[in-house]
């Protein structure tokens, strides 16, 4: 296998200030670099996932996103435009995101998340951030990334609140521990904000950073719960489930 291409001195350029972090460095940079992310929806959390994993120079993403714009997109999915109203969101959101980083290989997909299509999905990535409003499509990352032996990253939110945790096959429990079965009352429509979706995609985004280069304390078995309209938060710690039907089976 090639090596894999070194940072050009464009991209030291462009990354001076994050490389100055001591533990992460041009070592860190690197890695981003060779990194494929995966992410789930690239709406009102996910678009500004993009957007900051973009900006930080990870190499690759793969996006799956279906549907055509819509006006009520425009006040959260910050890759969506008013003159994109009625054409492709995967669209939008390539050509938003080689605006910022003309360097990033993007794989476009134009579909929504299920299981029979998640486990290709996942294949091409070597990390998932799981941004999908509905509870099929967030089992269905969560099971194909257990699979696969790949990490995940999960964030949600509701009106003012949110909450973001950190999946690591085999060292973790999994979203299936968190959530047994999908809320009976959860549904597709529900009030949002773009600053509260936005701020815990900054969060998801800087946890996707720490596991690709390896620095801090990813969120393993903690769940962080944020009340953005108190501005409280607390950590839950949450164990693996003995019954649990996808991380206490053997992965294959």
């Amino acid at each position: 296998m090639p090596p894999l291409p070194t940072l050009t001195s464009e991209e030291r350029s462009i990354y001076e200030w994050q490389m100055w972090v001591p533990d992460f460095g041009e070592a860190g940079q690197q890695k981003l670099k060779d990194a494929s992310v995966m992410i789930s929806r690239v709406g009102g959390v996910g678009s500004v996932v993009a957007y900051e994993l973009a900006a930080a120079g990870v190499g690759k993403m793969v996006l799956a996103h279906a549907g055509n714009v819509k006006p009520s997109d425009l006040n959260r999915q910050l890759l969506m435009t008013h003159d994109w109203i009625g054409k492709p969101r995967i669209e939008s959101i390539r050509r938003r995101l080689l605006e910022l980083n003309p360097r990033l290989e993007i794989v476009a997909v134009e579909e929504n998340v299920s299981f029979e299509n998640a486990g290709a999905l996942v294949e091409q990535c070597d990390l998932v951030v799981d941004c999908a409003p509905l509870f099929p499509e967030r089992f269905a990352m969560n099971e194909h990334a257990v699979r696969q032996g790949k990490p995940m990253v999960e964030c949600a939110m509701y009106e003012f609140e949110a909450h973001i945790t950190s999946i690591i096959p085999a060292r973790s429990p999994c979203l299936r521990c968190l959530f047994p079965e999908a809320p009976p009352t959860w549904k597709r429509q529900f009030p949002v904000f773009g600053a509260v979706s936005g701020t815990v995609a900054c969060m998801g985004a800087v946890e996707a950073i720490k596991i690709i280069a390896g620095l801090g304390d990813p969120l393993t078995g903690r769940l962080l719960k944020m009340d953005l309209r108190e501005m409280s938060f607390r950590t839950l710690k949450y164990a693996r489930r003995d019954d649990c039907p996808v991380c206490s089976q053997p992965s294959n």
